[in-house]
This record gives structure tokens, C-alpha cells and sequence, in this order.
């Protein structure tokens, strides 16, 4: 084991680029840290792959991250974490924090008499028991409806923010869904961030859109504010593509565009 004092950086880990979405909160609430983006871009996307090949390809990553000597690792991916985050816990003597929809703070936030929630997520985390476990324990299952949106995954992955192609696609997906059901819509897939203008626009600004970005990241900050761990570092951000760091062209370039857009987002956002 290295020294101590090389504890410093935060690992954040997902299939793909989703898990920016993450880091860039995590660099807007804690920029005073140094951090390692593990993307696992020969093998994305997760959701459409089977449970036990999810496992295969996160277990390897982790171990590669946890190789870099990190102080915490956050598994930037509800796929992944639904899947492996408690065999993850059990193998690592690091803090592992995992996604989860954010169905708890939107449950609580749908006040409204005859309002529902919607939960958009990907084909694999929907079905898996982590999910329906969670809004069974929170008793909401008569007013929580879910929708696959996976194709979102692959227009992030392509670096395809064409509106008028994804507007048509997300039209397509919620043709069975009556917006006039729903106060609140859960991005349940980080991925799915990328595209939140365009789904806010869809769905009206009377539908509240939330993810559980924030609260991850706050959950990150406790963890590290107890072990006397914080504000270690300067904001630097290593890159790595299934195991292979990201150089000066185009990689690290196509990191900066997405950062780019997430931008523009919050930027929009102001204005709903």
C-alpha cells in the first residue's frame, strides 16, 4: 500500500460519459479536490448487456481505479450500481458511493393530489430488484410509473445533440405517457442529463425534472468532512478510457465539449 499522504484523488467511474454529469457537480461543490474519470468506453453501453457482464466489467474497472491509490470512488452510473455496489462495498476498504434514482426526494416533492412521478432510467435498471425495492419501501408504487429512454445513452455517447432527431425519438417514447398525470420526472440514468433541456421542453415547465447528482455529491462531502479528507487537492482531473488515460486531441477534447454542454444546460435551466 502507498503511503497515506497519496491518498488524495476521488475516482468516479461509469460505462461511459454519463458520469460526467457527476463530476462536473462534484468540480462545481468541491473544486478544491483532484479527481480520476474512468469511462469504460470499449464496453458501453451497460444497459442493454446482461447482469453478470455488467459485474465482469465493473469489478475490473474498480480494481484498476482502486490502483490509483484514490481516498473514495463514486460509481457515476445507476446501471452499474444497481448491479454490483454491494459486492463492491464488500471487496473495497474505501468508501464506495453509488447512484440511485432519485425517486425518495421526488416522491416527496409530488404534493399534489392525483399527481404521479416519472421515472425514465435505462432497460437494465428498470429491471432490476434495486429499483421496485426502493419505491416499494417508500410505498409509492401507485403513483410511480417508469419509462425506458436507453437510445439517450447512445446519442450522448455520439456526441449527437441533434434537437430535432432527439425530440422525435423522446416524442416516440412518451406517446403512451399523459404529461398531465405526472409533477415530477426523475432522470434515472446520468447519461440522461445531457439531454434535459430538450426533455424539459417536451414534457412543459409544469413537470419538475430532478436527478440525484446533488445529493450524491453531498453524501460524498459528509463521508470525507468525517475522515478529516476534504480539500485536498486543486481541481485537476485525470481522464481514462477503459484503463487508457486520455491525452492532449481528441479524447480530452471530446470531455471539454460535453462539460461544454452540460454548461449550456445549466444555463437554460435559469430560464425555466
Amino acid at each position: 500500500m502507498s503511503n497515506k499522504e497519496e491518498r488524495y484523488k476521488i475516482g468516479f467511474f461509469d460505462s461511459g460519459i454519463g458520469g460526467l454529469t457527476v463530476l462536473h457537480k462534484a468540480l462545481e461543490m468541491m473544486p478544491l479536490e483532484d479527481y480520476i474519470y474512468y469511462a469504460d468506453t470499449k464496453n458501453q453501453p451497460y444497459g442493454i448487456k446482461t447482469k453478470a457482464e455488467v459485474r465482469e466489467f465493473v469489478f475490473k474497472a474498480m480494481d484498476f481505479i482502486v490502483s490509483k491509490n484514490v481516498k473514495a470512488i463514486v460509481v457515476a452510473c445507476n446501471t452499474a450500481t444497481s448491479v454490483a455496489i454491494e459486492d463492491l462495498r464488500k471487496k473495497y476498504d474505501i468508501p464506495i458511493i453509488g447512484m440511485e434514482p432519485a425517486v425518495k426526494p421526488a416522491v416527496r416533492y409530488t404534493d399534489i393530489e392525483n399527481k404521479k412521478v416519472l421515472v425514465t432510467a435505462t432497460k437494465l435498471t428498470l429491471k432490476e430488484e434495486k429499483l421496485h425495492n426502493l419505491i416499494s419501501a417508500l410505498d409509492s408504487e401507485s403513483i410511480v410509473d417508469l419509462l425506458e429512454l436507453q437510445e439517450l445513452v447512445q446519442f450522448a455517447e455520439r456526441l449527437d445533440f441533434d434537437e430535432t432527431r432527439i425530440t422525435k425519438y423522446l416524442e416516440n417514447q412518451f406517446k403512451e405517457i399523459d404529461l398531465k398525470d405526472y409533477q415530477t420526472l426523475v432522470l434515472g440514468c446520468t447519461h440522461f442529463i445531457f439531454f434535459k433541456d430538450m426533455i424539459q421542453r417536451l414534457v412543459t415547465k409544469e413537470i419538475s425534472i430532478i436527478d440525484g447528482n446533488e445529493g450524491t455529491i453531498r453524501h460524498l462531502q459528509n463521508i470525507l468532512r468525517t475522515k478529516k479528507s476534504l480539500n485536498q487537492g486543486s481541481g485537476k482531473v485525470e481522464f481514462y478510457n477503459s484503463g487508457i488515460i486520455a491525452k492532449e486531441g481528441k479524447d480530452l477534447e471530446r470531455y471539454q465539449i460535453l462539460f461544454r454542454r452540460l454548461e449550456e444546460i445549466e444555463k437554460l435551466s435559469l430560464g425555466y
